[in-house]
C-alpha cells in the first residue's frame, strides 16, 4: 500500500473584505477536496490572518487526480449567528499538483463565488504531494472551537439524516430539513484520536472508521497558465489592476511598478599617498569591500601609489549579515597578497539617500593597520543606503552577483544591468543600367560576357551575364540593408565570366553610403557614372578618378529608402512598425512601463559546488530598445525589481520578455547563454491605466518535449496619453504607405529580415556586456520560417478552428431543414419571411446581432493577456521524432536512413495537400465548364435553363421567388429523397481539367 498523499499547507491571507461593525473580519479557511473538507482555525479580527496550518487529503481514485479540483473558500465567524459571511474563494487545477520537493508558497487571488457576491485578497496555499511515510492521514478530534478545523467525507455505511417538519399557517405549508450528516476530521498534532461523527443539526456525535490511503499519481503535468498576483510595489499594494487604499507608499522617483530594495552603496574613488614596496617599488594595489560573507574586490593598477578605480558596490540591505563594512586596501602579489590599510564604517551610522537628492560626495578617509593605528595613506570613499532608483544603481556590481573568484572589468560587466538600441536600419536599391567600354585586358579582341558583383559589407549579390558585348546592358534592381552610422562602402566589381568555372576581373567602383541620395517617397531618383578602377584603394582615390577621361564606366542609380520599416523581427511580433526616416514618424500616443519583479521555480541550468543553480537575468525588447537586467548569481529564486519605460507610436505591436542563463560563468568561455522562457504581450490586449501583475510560466519546447522551468512575475502598465490618437491608429495602415506604393515580395522582404538581423546582431555583440547571437535570435524568432511539423498541425488545426463557425452554423441549418426541432424550424421560417418582406432590416438586423453578441461577451472577456497555449501550439501531444526533426540544423546532418523516412512522412503529407487543392481546382473548373461548350450538350442545357429562368423572374416578384425558395430550401423530410438533386447530378457531370493532366 502506496503512503502517497495530497497536502495542502494554508499559508496565510491578506487584504481580506471587511465584514463587521468594526470594520474587521474572523476569517477561516475551508479547503475541499474528493469529498472531504478541511477548516482551518479561526483568526478573530483579523484581515491579514496567518495560519501555517498543514492538512492532507486521500485520494478516491487515483488515476483522476489530475480531473480533480481542490477548492478553498474563505468564510468570515460570526458569534451568535449561523451565518458564514462569504470573503472569496481558490480553485487549483490537479495539473497542477506537484511533488513535495518542486512545491512552492503562492499567493492566489481570491475568486467571487457569483456575480453578486464580494471579494478581494489573496490566499497563499502550498499545494504539493507527498509520499512521507512518517505523515499519517489526518485523524479526527473533537472540535472545540467555533467553526471546528476539520473535514468531512460522507460515510459509506450511513444514510443522511432527514427530519421533516410540517407546519400550518392557514393554507401555507413548508417542509423543514435538517443539514445532511457529515464525518469531521481533526489533523493530530501528537496523539491520535478517536473519529467523531457531527451533525450541525441536532449536535449528535458517533464513532466513523478513517478512509484508507490510496496510491496517487505524482507525473501530473505542470500548470502552464498564468496567475494574477497581488504584489505590495512601490505605489502600494495591486489588487485587480489597481493600487488598494490604505496601501500607498511613498515611492522612489518613478519606479512605482516595482518592490523597493534597500541597498548600501559604497563608492570606491582612488587612494593617495600609498607606501612602496620594500625593494620592488610602487605597489599593485586593489581594494576588497566586505561585510559578512560578501567580499567585493575592484580590478587591481600596476606600479601605481595614486590609483583611480571609480568603481560601485552594492548589497542588499535583506541579506547583510553583519553592522560594519569593511574597506581594506591590498598589494596584488604572486604569492601572498599584502595588507595595507583598512577603513571601517559602523552602518548605524550610514546616512540614506533617496533621489531627487543630489549625488552624495566621496570623502578622504586615512587608512588604518592592523593594530587601529592612523597611516598616512588615504582612501576616497562614499557609503551611504538607497534604492534601486539611485543613479549608481546601473553601474554597481551586487552582493547577489558577486562570484567567488574576482570582480575583474569583464566580469562586472556581464552582470550589470544595461540598456541597447538597435541602430538605425535603412533599406538600399541599387540599380544596376549599364556598362560603357568593358574591354578585357587579356584578349582585347574579345568581346565580354559581364556582369556586376555588388557587395556592402557581408552581403553580396550579383547580376545576370550579359550579352557579349563591349557596352553590356542589364537594367536589374537590388535591395541590401544598410545601418547608421554608415561604416561600409557600396563596391561594385564589373567581372567577365570567360569560363565555366573562371571569372576574370574588369574593375571595380567604391560609393560611399554617406554620399548616396535619400527619398522619403516614391520620387524618382538620379543615376550617375562611375569609373572603374584596377583596385578598391585607386577606386577610393577621389583625385584619381577626376583625372580619368577615358575609362570604362558603369551606369547606376542608388537611394537610400527611408519610407518604409525595415523588419528585424517576424512580422507577427513586431515591436516598432514605423518608418526609417525621422521626419516621417507620428507623435507617441502612450508610454509602456515594465516592472521586472522576480522569478520562481526555476529549473537548475548548472552544477556548482554539487548544487544546482542558475545565473539568470532578463531581456526585454520593445521598438528599438533593448533592455538587460542584471544577472543574479547562484539563485533559483531571482529578484529583480528593475522598471523601464518606452514610448509607444502604435498599440497593434508586441512587448517581448527572455529569461536566460549567463553562459560567461559556466565551464569554458564559449558556453551559449540558454533560454529559460519567453513571455510575449501585445500591447492592443491591454487596458490603458491599469497595472497587470502576473505570474507568466517560463515554457521552452526542448528535443525531450515541453518544459516549464520557472515562472516570471512582472509588472505592466500601459499608459495613454492621446485617446484620439490611439483611436484614430486603428483606422491606420498598418506599415508606411510606400509598402503600399512600391510593395517588396514577401520572399525579398524575408531575405532583408535575415540581413537585417545579421547587422543586429553584430551591432549588439559590439557593446559591453555584448548580447550574443542565441539572444538576438530568441528574441525575434529567427528561426520560425523554417518546418516544423508540429507547427504545420497546429497551423492546420487553427484554420479548422476559424472555419468551425462557419461549419456548426451549416449543421445547425441541416438540422432546421431535417425538422429535427419543429418549432426551431417554424420560428426560422417567420424570421425569413419577414426578412423577404422586408429586406431593408436584413443589415440592422446582421450588426444589432453582433453588437448583442459583442455585450454579451464582455462579460468573459480576459483578466489578463494571453500567454504562450500550449494546446494551440500542439506542443503537449508532439512526438520525439517530430521534436528532432524541429531542432535539426539546416542543412540536416541527421543519418540517411532517418532523413529518408521523414521524407517518405513528407510527401504523404504534400500527397493529401496535393489531393485537396487538385479537388478544389476541379470544382471551379466545373463552373467555367458551364458556358466554355467543353461539354456542348451540358452547355446547351445550362443556355437554355438560364432563358427560362430569365423569362420566369421577369414576370415573378423577386420577393415571391426569394420566399419559395427558402422554402423548398427548408421542406420537409418528407417531401425529400435520398437521392442527390437534379442539380447536384448535373454539376457533377460537368468536365475539368482533370482529363489534361499527366
Amino acid at each position: 500500500m502506496s503512503n502517497i498523499k495530497l497536502g495542502v499547507e494554508v499559508i496565510s491571507a491578506h487584504g481580506l473584505f471587511n465584514t463587521d461593525k468594526q470594520n474587521s473580519c474572523s476569517p477561516f479557511v475551508e479547503l475541499k477536496f474528493d469529498n472531504q473538507i478541511f477548516r482551518t482555525t479561526t483568526k478573530p479580527n483579523d484581515p491579514n490572518p496567518v495560519w501555517h496550518e498543514s492538512f492532507y487529503f486521500a485520494v478516491s481514485d487515483p488515476s483522476f487526480l489530475s480531473t480533480r479540483t481542490l477548492e478553498a473558500h474563505v468564510y468570515s465567524y460570526q458569534d451568535g449567528t449561523d451565518a458564514k459571511p462569504f470573503l472569496g474563494k481558490v480553485r487549483v487545477n490537479g495539473t497542477s499538483f506537484v511533488p513535495h520537493s518542486e512545491a512552492a508558497p503562492f499567493n492566489y487571488p481570491l475568486e467571487k463565488r457569483s456575480v453578486f457576491s464580494r471579494a478581494r485578497g489573496e490566499l497563499g496555499l502550498r499545494v504539493f504531494i507527498t509520499e512521507d511515510p512518517s505523515i499519517t492521514p489526518s485523524l479526527p478530534t473533537q472540535v472545540l472551537e467555533s467553526p471546528p478545523r476539520a473535514y468531512y467525507i460522507p460515510s459509506p455505511r450511513q444514510e443522511p439524516v432527514t427530519n421533516s417538519i410540517i407546519t400550518t399557517a392557514g393554507d401555507e405549508r413548508r417542509e423543514l430539513k435538517t443539514p445532511k450528516t457529515r464525518t469531521f476530521y481533526n489533523v493530530p498534532n501528537q496523539q491520535q484520536q478517536q473519529p467523531m461523527v457531527m451533525n450541525y443539526g441536532m449536535q449528535e456525535m458517533r464513532a466513523a472508521a478513517p478512509l484508507p490511503p490510496r496510491v496517487v499519481q505524482v507525473n501530473a503535468p505542470s500548470d502552464f497558465s498564468v496567475k494574477e498576483t497581488s504584489p505590495f510595489l512601490g505605489g502600494g499594494q495591486i489588487i485587480g489592476g489597481r493600487v488598494v487604499r490604505g496601501t500607498q507608499r511613498p515611492s522612489s522617483g518613478t519606479y512605482d511598478l516595482v518592490e523597493e530594495m534597500r541597498f548600501l552603496f559604497v563608492r570606491v574613488v582612488k587612494a593617495r599617498d600609498l607606501p612602496d614596496r620594500d625593494l620592488s617599488g610602487s605597489l599593485d594595489p586593489y581594494v576588497e569591500v566586505k561585510i559578512g560573507n560578501f567580499k567585493g574586490v575592484t580590478r587591481h593598477l600596476d606600479k601605481n601609489s595614486d590609483p583611480e578605480w571609480n568603481q560601485v558596490f552594492a548589497f542588499a540591505k535583506e541579506n547583510l549579515q553583519s553592522n560594519v563594512v569593511e574597506i581594506v586596501v591590498k598589494d596584488k602579489d604572486l604569492v601572498l597578497d599584502d595588507y595595507v590599510g583598512t577603513v571601517r564604517f559602523d552602518l548605524h551610522e550610514v546616512r540614506s539617500r533617496v533621489p531627487p537628492d543630489s549625488p552624495l560626495a566621496p570623502e578622504w578617509y586615512r587608512l588604518e593597520n592592523k593594530r587601529g593605528e592612523k597611516k598616512k595613506a588615504e582612501i576616497m570613499l562614499a557609503v551611504w543606503e538607497g534604492t534601486q532608483a539611485d543613479e549608481a544603481f546601473g553601474d554597481a556590481v551586487f552582493s547577489d552577483s558577486l562570484t567567488s573568484s574576482d570582480s575583474s572589468d569583464i566580469i562586472s560587466a556581464n552582470l550589470r544591468s544595461k540598456v541597447y538600441h538597435s541602430p538605425r536600419l535603412w533599406y538600399l536599391r541599387v540599380k544596376i543600367l549599364e556598362a560603357q567600354d568593358v574591354i578585357i585586358v587579356s584578349d582585347k579582341s574579345r568581346l565580354p560576357e559581364a556582369f556586376v558583383r555588388i557587395q556592402i559589407g557581408n552581403q553580396m549579390l550579383k547580376t545576370r551575364v550579359s550579352q557579349r558585348s563591349f557596352h553590356p546592358t542589364w537594367n536589374q534592381e537590388f535591395m541590401f540593408v544598410v545601418a547608421e552610422p554608415f561604416e561600409e562602402h557600396l563596391v561594385l566589381s564589373v567581372e567577365d565570366h570567360s569560363a565555366a568555372n573562371r571569372d576574370e576581373p574588369v574593375g571595380k567602383a567604391v560609393i560611399p553610403l554617406s554620399a548616396i541620395e535619400r527619398r522619403n517617397d516614391d520620387r524618382t531618383f538620379r543615376s550617375r557614372w562611375f569609373h572603374l578602377e584596377d583596385s578598391i584603394s585607386d577606386a577610393m582615390d577621389e583625385d584619381k578618378a577626376k583625372r580619368v577621361k577615358f575609362a570604362t564606366r558603369i551606369h547606376v542609380a542608388a537611394v537610400l529608402e527611408g519610407g518604409y520599416h525595415v523588419f528585424d523581427e517576424s512580422t507577427y511580433y513586431s515591436s516598432d512598425l514605423r518608418p526609417t526616416a525621422r521626419p516621417l514618424w507620428k507623435q507617441a500616443i502612450g508610454v509602456l512601463e515594465l516592472g521586472i519583479l522576480n522569478a520562481n521555480g526555476l529549473h537548475p541550468v548548472k552544477s556548482r559546488d554539487g548544487k544546482g543553480t542558475s545565473d539568470t537575468y532578463v531581456v526585454a525588447k520593445y521598438g528599438h530598445k533593448w533592455v538587460r537586467s542584471r544577472t543574479v548569481i547562484n539563485s533559483l529564486s531571482p529578484k529583480y525589481n528593475e522598471q523601464y519605460t518606452w514610448e509607444v507610436f502604435d498599440p497593434a505591436t508586441v512587448l517581448t520578455i527572455c529569461v536566460f542563463d549567463n553562459g560567461h560563468f559556466s565551464a569554458g568561455n564559449g558556453s551559449r547563454d540558454q533560454t529559460i522562457g519567453k513571455v510575449r504581450i501585445r500591447l492592443s490586449t491591454l487596458q490603458t491605466g491599469r497595472v497587470y501583475t502576473n505570474a507568466y510560466p517560463l515554457l521552452v519546447l526542448t528535443p525531450s518535449g515541453l518544459k516549464k522551468r520557472g515562472e516570471l512575475q512582472l509588472a505592466v502598465r500601459f499608459t495613454c496619453t492621446s485617446v484620439s490618437n490611439m483611436m484614430m491608429k486603428y483606422t491606420k495602415p498598418l506599415l508606411p504607405k510606400m509598402h503600399y506604393i512600391q510593395p517588396l515580395s514577401v520572399n525579398l522582404q524575408e531575405m532583408l529580415r535575415v540581413q537585417a538581423l545579421n547587422i543586429i546582431v553584430a551591432r549588439l555583440g559590439r557593446s559591453e556586456p555584448p548580447l550574443r547571437r542565441e539572444v538576438v535570435e530568441y528574441m525575434t524568432d529567427a528561426k520560425t520560417h523554417l518546418f516544423s511539423m508540429r507547427r504545420s498541425k497546429a497551423n492546420f488545426y487553427r484554420f479548422t478552428a476559424v472555419f468551425s463557425g462557419v461549419m456548426s452554423m451549416w449543421k445547425w441549418m441541416g438540422e432546421v431543414c431535417s425538422w429535427r426541432t419543429p418549432v426551431t424550424t417554424a420560428l426560422v421560417h417567420v424570421l425569413y419571411t419577414m426578412l423577404v418582406m422586408f429586406p431593408e432590416m436584413i443589415l440592422p438586423t446582421v450588426f444589432l446581432y453582433m453588437a448583442v453578441i459583442g455585450l454579451w461577451n464582455y462579460r468573459f472577456k480576459p483578466r489578463f493577456p494571453p500567454h504562450m497555449d500550449t494546446k494551440l501550439s500542439y506542443a503537449e501531444s508532439v512526438n520525439a521524432d517530430e521534436l528532432d526533426e524541429e531542432f535539426d540544423i539546416f542543412p540536416t546532418i541527421k543519418a540517411p536512413d532517418i532523413v529518408k523516412m521523414r521524407y517518405d512522412r513528407l510527401r504523404i503529407v504534400a500527397g493529401k495537400i496535393q489531393t485537396v487543392v487538385g479537388d478544389i481546382a476541379a470544382q471551379g473548373e466545373r463552373v467555367q465548364a458551364l458556358l466554355s461548350w467543353r461539354d456542348p450538350r451540358a452547355t446547351a442545357i445550362f443556355v437554355t435553363f438560364c432563358f427560362i429562368i430569365a423569362m420566369i423572374l421577369y414576370i415573378t416578384p423577386f420577393k415571391l421567388f426569394a420566399l419559395l425558395s427558402g422554402y423548398y430550401f427548408m421542406r420537409h423530410p418528407k417531401l425529400r429523397h435520398r437521392i442527390p438533386s437534379a442539380p447536384l447530378n448535373f454539376f457533377r457531370r460537368l468536365p475539368a481539367m482533370t482529363d489534361s493532366m499527366l
